[in-house]
This record gives structure tokens, C-alpha cells and sequence, in this order.
């Protein structure tokens, strides 16, 4: 079906489809208004584990070979290396400057602004998408379906968890089951926003190319270790957690080469 889309459709669709996964995540709060701890961090790990694969298989390993193909192996790897590097340090600078809160720890206030707790949580959500949709971009932007089909599977289904757990936190906070679906469905929403920058990041200048997919895996790969790992292990169920993680792994793992 990509393949009869134009390469702004394709951007578009993809980004969608990522951002409409986080809404969907929330749909169970219709049925119940609680999960255990133990599964949270279960899902928590494995959308960690989900993005992680995808920042290795679909972003830096394809950045990896096309900086190879342009220069020496040595060269390629370190300039992958650097754009890593200059991505996560992109998504630490934002991550000092917006105000937010981590999703399972509603007390650690990151930057002592007079804001609710809950508006502190929608940003920590959004803040969680907006490397994801970079990502998802500058896949559409490559001109290769199979890239752009691997990145945005992946995003989205990691997107499902978060969304769930993003909506029980809301739920939890006073929020009706409506407004938490709601608000969790709108923070994805930041998706295409991103996508659209990476998309034109990557089109304008064609050479950038492998640059912009190494800085989408160091941006993604900070938020994992930053955020969502630290919060999965917060509330004593790191077993789960990491079980989650290595089951993120193995699927995306069977995805990824089943494309």
C-alpha cells in the first residue's frame, strides 16, 4: 500500500497511525480504571524494549551502512557516533528547559514551575513523543517503504502501552475515563507535528540522511534510559520490567526481519 502512496502520504499515514496507537492504548480505561503495579512496569519495560530495537535496527544500523557506503567503516561509525551523541544531548537540553513530571513518580517535579501535577504529567507525555514522530519522519524521508514501515511499526507499538499507563496516570489524578482517553489520544498528536520536521530534515538535504537517523536513535535511546527504564523499576518490580524489556526485544526482533 505505501508503495502507491507519494512520500508525503507516506510521512503522513505513518505518522497517524503512530499517534493514533497511543489513543488507542487508552480504550481499555472504557472497561477498568486500574492496573497493577506489576503490569505496569511489565508494560512500561516492554515499550522500552520496543524502542530500543527499533533505535538499533531501524535507525542506527541503517545510518551505519549508508555512512559506510559514503566513507571508510571508521569514518562511518564515528560520525554516527557523533550524531547519537548530539541526539541525546538535543533531547536532554529540552529536557531541562520544558516542565514535566515522570508518568509513575507525580512528585518528581523536573523544573520548579506553578503548574498542576497533572498538566507536569501531560507534558512528560508529549515530551515522550516528540523524538518518536522525529523518528518516524526521517524514516518516510529515506524514500524506502521497508525503513519507514520498520520505524513506524515500532513506535506504534510501543505507543499502545504508554497509552494505557499515560491514561491510568491521568484516571488516577482525578481525571474522568472520557478526558484521560482523550488527553492521552491528543499528547500523540505531537507525532505528525515531529514527523513533519524530520520528514523535511531529511528531504531538503538528501545527505543528511544518515545523520538524522543516528540523532533520532541517540534521541529515543536517551528518553529510554532516562525515563521510561528509571520509571519502570521505581515501584520494586524490576523482574517485570525487564522481562517486558527482553519480550520488546524479541518481537520487534521477528517484525523487523519479517519485513
Amino acid at each position: 500500500m505505501l508503495e502507491n502512496l507519494s512520500h508525503v502520504q507516506t510521512a503522513f499515514v505513518l505518522s497517524m497511525t503512530a499517534a493514533l496507537a497511543t489513543g488507542a492504548g487508552a480504550l481499555p480505561l472504557v472497561f477498568f480504571n486500574r492496573v497493577s503495579d506489576k503490569i505496569t512496569d511489565f508494560l512500561m519495560g516492554f515499550s522500552a524494549g520496543v524502542m530500543l530495537a527499533a533505535s538499533f535496527f531501524s535507525l542506527l544500523i541503517p545510518s551505519l551502512e549508508q555512512f559506510s557506503s559514503q566513507n571508510t567503516q571508521a569514518i562511518g561509525a564515528m560520525s554516527a557516533a557523533i550524531a547519537l551523541l548530539l541526539g541525546g544531548f538535543a533531547v536532554h537540553g529540552l529536557h531541562q528547559i520544558l516542565p514535566h513530571t515522570h508518568i509513575t513518580k507525580s512528585d518528581d517535579v523536573i523544573v520548579n514551575v506553578k503548574l498542576s501535577k497533572t498538566w507536569l504529567l501531560i507534558f512528560a507525555i508529549t515530551f515522550h513523543n516528540l523524538p518518536e514522530g522525529f523518528a518516524v519522519g526521517v524514516g518516510a524521508g529515506s524514500y524506502d517503504p521497508k525503513l519507514a514501515l520498520s520505524i513506524a511499526t515500532g513506535i506504534s507499538l510501543q505507543n499502545i502501552p504508554e497509552g494505557l499507563i499515560v491514561g491510568l496516570a491521568l484516571l488516577s489524578n482525578g481525571y474522568s475515563r472520557s478526558r484521560s482517553i482523550l488527553i492521552a489520544f491528543l499528547t500523540g498528536m505531537v507525532e505528525p507535528l515531529c514527523s513533519a520536521l524530520g520528514y523535511g530534515f531529511v528531504t531538503q538535504v538528501s545527505s543528511l540522511l544518515p545523520w538524522a537517523l543516528s540523532f533520532a536513535a541517540g534521541a529515543m535511546v536517551y528518553v529510554i534510559s532516562h525515563e521510561i527504564i528509571p520509571e519502570s523499576h521505581s515501584r520494586g518490580y524490576e523482574k517485570q520490567a525487564t522481562a517486558g524489556v527482553l519480550l520488546g526485544l524479541v518481537v520487534m526482533l521477528i517484525l523487523d526481519r519479517s519485513f
